[in-house]
């Protein structure tokens, strides 16, 4: 059982197939998911994942909370919830998820608080068809009829189907299609409606009802984990480290390539000054004889 992520409702669109079919999709995005802390067997008697995402304003969150976010070295997150999972899916603290932990065509739950929409009638709340429109039903076509009993017991029966407050509870939508993902905005493009305003938070895990696709990330589609920064920057102080050598070699040869030539500059200088001063009257002499010719030809 993998973990299941946080995401925010953006609102309602439509996607195209190559064929030219319009479905209509729910865009879901990820804030910056995070593994907050791990439940372990040892220390609390099961195995779960506690996520969080958002990002709330210091002034808002409590000092207990400050310090269950500095234990952890994550910024603090505007909500939070718990995911159970088996042992060989446990994550690390500070992972962050990735749109990539769903796939194209994979079934999902989703599960959110739905649209409040006030004290509602009966028809309208719990899909009732109405009295008649006919003789005998004086102004009370929408009723919803008798709810009590006879004398006993005497009483209307609790989760009695009568008017009420309509929506804001918690509404779980499964099989739900995953159309589309977008791995570098982080969205999630979602089958059909999914509960919820926009802008709320909703939570989405792997369908119990269908069966996990083969391609699908494990233990889950990560971002940015601990161990791909620790792997990145090793290799950038590698790479530095070749770059320094490779240039400190080079330096080196130029510097030989220099003392080379000043070497031999210096050994033509100490060849001329090791010659004789009658040897060099000959040559000026020489030269000067040839520049006289030259000028007489001419």
């Amino acid at each position: 059982m993998r973990s299941g992520i946080i995401v925010k409702k953006i609102g309602m669109s439509r996607s195209f197939s190559q064929d030219g079919v319009n479905t209509p999709v729910t865009v879901l995005k990820l804030e910056n998911v995070q593994v907050i802390s791990v439940m372990s067997n040892e220390k609390n008697g099961y195995t779960a994942v506690q996520v969080g995402a958002g990002k709330a304003k210091l002034k808002n969150v409590s000092k207990p909370m400050k310090g269950h976010f500095s234990k952890s070295k994550i910024e603090p997150k505007q909500i939070i919830k718990e995911f159970i999972v088996s042992e060989e899916m446990i994550l690390k603290e500070g992972d962050t998820f990735s749109a990539s932990h769903f796939v194209v065509g994979q079934k999902i739950d989703a599960t959110g608080i739905s649209i409040g929409k006030g004290f509602s009638g009966a028809m309208k709340r719990h899909n009732f068809s109405g009295l008649r429109a006919s003789h005998g039903v004086s102004i009370s076509h929408r009723s919803h009829g008798s709810t009590g009993n006879s004398q006993d017991p005497g009483k209307v029966w609790k989760g009695k189907k009568m008017a009420g407050q309509y929506g804001n509870v918690q509404k779980t939508i499964q099989n739900l299609t995953i159309i589309n993902v977008d791995i570098e905005e982080d969205l999630i493009f979602v089958k059909g409606s999914v509960p919820g305003a926009k802008n709320s938070y909703i939570s989405l895990k792997d369908s119990i009802k269908h069966k996990l696709p083969e391609n699908v990330e494990k233990p889950a589609g990560l971002r940015n984990s601990k161990t791909d920064n620790e792997e990145k920057q090793n290799d950038v102080a590698k790479n530095l480290e070749n770059n320094d050598l490779s240039s400190n070699e080079a330096k080196i040869n130029n510097t030989d390539e220099v003392n080379k030539t000043d070497l031999e500059s210096k050994q033509m200088d100490n060849n001329d000054s090791n010659e004789n001063p009658a040897s060099k009257e000959a040559k000026t002499t020489e030269k000067n004889n040839q520049e006289t010719l030259g000028e007489n030809k001419e």
